[in-house]
C-alpha cells in the first residue's frame, strides 16, 4: 500500500504541471508561476522546519550528528550550485522563464535537451525523497510530496516556457515535460526498495531533504521575492507565503486526525 501512495504521490507533481501549462497561455501562465513562488518558499519552509527536521529529530539519532548532516546538506547544495549544476536542476520561474531567451538554432536543440536531462535528474532524487519521507510515516510523505509538488509545478512551468522558446512545438514540449515528470516516480519505486532495508538512515534522509527544501526557498525562490513592489503587490506575496505554510500544516494535521 505504501508503494502504491508513493507512486501516487510521485506522479502527482508532474501531471499537475502538465496540465497548468497545457491549459493556460503563456502570459497568464508567467503570472500564476510568479505566485507560485511565494506558495513554494511558504511549503518548502513549512514542511522542512516544522515537520521533517522534527520527525527526524525526534528519532533518538544524537542532535550533533543531524545538525551535521543539516550543515554538509546545506554546503552541499551550495557547491553544486558553485559548480553551476544545482542551478540548471532547479529553473524556477525569473526573467528567463517568463519573458524568453535569445536561442540561436545551433543552442535551440542543447538548450532544451540540457533542461529535459538536468530536470529528468531532478525528479528522480525528488523521487527517492518522497520515498524515505513515506516510509518514516505517511503523513509525513504527504507533506513531502505537498512540499516537492509546490516547487516542481513553477519548475515545470518555467521548464515548458524554455523549451517553447528552445525550438519544440507546444504538444511536443508537453509530452517531453512529462516525460521528464514520470522520472519522479522512477525515483520513488527505486527509493522504496533500496532506502526500506536501511531503516536507520532514513533521519539522515529526512535532514538531507531538508537541506534541500531550505537551500531552494532561501537561495532560490525567496531572492526572487526581494524586488521594490508596491503594498498589493507586497500583501499578494505575503498571502501566498502563508497559504504554502498553512497548506502543509492543514494537510498533517487532517491526516493525523485520520
Amino acid at each position: 500500500m505504501v508503494l502504491l501512495y508513493i507512486v501516487l504521490a510521485t506522479a502527482a507533481g508532474g501531471i499537475l504541471s502538465v496540465l497548468l501549462a497545457a491549459t493556460l497561455t503563456l502570459a497568464l501562465l508567467g503570472r500564476v508561476v510568479k505566485s507560485l513562488v511565494s506558495l513554494s518558499a511558504g511549503v518548502l519552509l513549512g514542511t522542512s522546519l516544522l515537520h521533517a527536521l522534527p520527525e527526524a529529530f525526534e528519532s533518538g539519532v544524537a542532535p550533533g550528528a543531524l545538525f551535521a548532516t543539516l550543515l554538509g546538506g546545506l554546503l552541499f547544495f551550495w557547491l553544486l550550485e558553485k559548480a553551476d549544476l544545482y542551478r540548471h536542476m532547479h529553473h524556477h520561474e525569473g526573467d528567463g522563464h517568463v519573458h524568453g531567451h535569445d536561442f540561436d538554432a545551433r543552442q535551440a536543440g542543447r538548450g532544451g535537451v540540457a533542461v529535459l536531462v538536468g530536470d529528468g535528474v531532478h525528479n528522480f532524487c525528488d523521487g527517492v525523497i518522497i520515498a524515505a519521507a513515506f516510509l518514516v510515516q505517511p503523513a509525513l510523505g504527504v507533506a513531502t510530496a505537498l512540499a516537492v509538488a509546490a516547487h516542481e509545478i513553477p519548475q515545470e512551468a518555467g521548464d515548458y516556457i524554455v523549451l517553447l522558446n528552445a525550438g519544440f512545438t507546444r504538444r511536443r514540449a508537453l509530452a517531453f515535460n512529462m516525460l521528464s515528470g514520470a522520472a519522479a516516480v522512477a525515483g520513488g519505486v527505486a527509493g522504496y526498495f533500496l532506502v526500506r532495508p536501511w531503516q536507520a538512515a532514513l533521519p539522515y534522509l529526512l535532514v538531507v531533504a531538508s537541506s534541500s527544501f531550505i537551500y531552494v526557498a532561501v537561495a532560490d525562490l525567496l531572492p526572487q521575492l526581494q524586488q521594490r513592489l508596491n503594498w498589493r503587490a507586497t500583501v499578494a506575496q505575503l498571502t501566498w507565503l502563508a497559504a504554502g505554510l498553512l497548506l502543509v500544516t492543514g494537510a498533517r494535521a487532517l491526516l493525523h486526525a485520520h
